[in-house]
């Protein structure tokens, strides 16, 4: 997919409500899961255990941690917009929202659908509030639906 550039703050109140773009189709490997319960020390056995779950789990594999998923925002909006505005920094204010709505499997490929929610001005920068909705490949329900703030300070 081309990324979309952005060059002036008009054009990003031109695209607030709309949807911006996609992403491409990212794969989650059990290798990925694997590092990420490391990273974050959480080895819960629907995670780790491809055995047991094989024997236990409704999903028959393991799944993704919500938090791996959601730790990809970053890189999936990079496949999708580029702010091409001046500016010094980038900061990562938070999330007002999200929701886990169904599993991602090992092997499963996912990519982010991303709408331009708000674009404010703010001292020395601006707030832009992104909401994504993560698909899961071969599924009709969203994997993890959020909407992330970034400050932009000039």
């Amino acid at each position: 997919m081309a990324v979309r550039e952005i060059s002036s703050y008009e054009e990003l109140n031109s695209l607030v409500g709309q949807e911006v773009g996609v992403s491409d189709w990212f794969e989650i490997t059990q290798d990925r899961i694997n590092l990420f319960a490391d990273v974050s020390m959480d080895y819960q056995w629907i995670h780790i255990d491809t055995q047991r779950t094989k024997d236990e789990s409704p999903f028959g594999t393991t799944i993704a941690h919500g938090f791996l998923t959601l730790s990809l925002l970053s890189f999936l909006e990079s496949q999708v917009v580029k702010i091409k505005m001046p500016y010094k920094m980038r900061i990562n204010y938070g999330l007002n929202k999200v929701r886990f709505t169904s599993a991602v499997p090992a092997g499963s490929k996912i990519r982010a659908r991303i709408k331009l929610q708000s674009a404010e001005k703010i001292s020395k920068g601006m707030q832009l509030t992104w909401h994504f909705t993560i698909e899961r490949q071969d599924s009709d329900k969203p994997c993890c639906i959020a909407e992330w703030l970034l400050l932009y300070y000039q």
